[in-house]
């Protein structure tokens, strides 16, 4: 999972040291997001990408397509449970075989979608990526589903 934090900073002109102010993190913590040294937490991408008007998914890597947005999300853990389970039986999938594919556990599985646990973002890349469906939406970010691709119509 390579993302774009760096580039979006630089572009924007930013320091990591004013980065981490905006992010509410420490400065060491933010340059780890940056290094790949630490997994940014949803939580966490969802305030970048408020930050920047930016798509989860183009900064997640999934989609060279920016969608810019002036709305700030908040992220709304039974949102995002209900947005996997959905994702999981349109693709006839048991929460079991969604277990398996990120290796972990079907009680993982199980408290994401009833929405007490907010899912990791190694996960919710995965998931995106081999199901084809949009980070953004599955965040509630975004009502589409499909990640956005030059190449394709959604």
């Amino acid at each position: 999972m390579k993302l774009k934090l760096r580039e979006i900073r630089e572009k924007n002109d930013l320091s990591g040291r004013q980065m981490a102010i905006k992010m509410k993190v420490g400065k060491t913590t933010y340059n780890y997001y940056e290094l790949g040294k630490r997994i940014i937490t949803v939580e966490k991408l969802n305030r970048f990408c408020n930050i920047f008007s930016c798509s989860m998914d183009y900064v997640l890597g999934l989609t060279e397509f920016n969608i810019v947005t002036k709305k700030k999300y908040q992220i709304n853990k039974e949102l995002v449970g209900q947005r996997l389970k959905e994702i999981r039986k349109e693709n006839n999938l048991s929460q079991e075989l969604v277990a398996d594919i990120l290796n972990t556990s079907q009680s993982t599985i199980s408290a994401y979608e009833n929405g007490h646990t907010l899912i990791i973002t190694a996960f919710l890349y995965e998931l995106a990526k081999k199901l084809n469906v949009s980070a953004d939406y599955l965040t509630g970010r975004s009502n589409t589903k499909k990640i956005y691709n030059k190449n394709k119509e959604l």
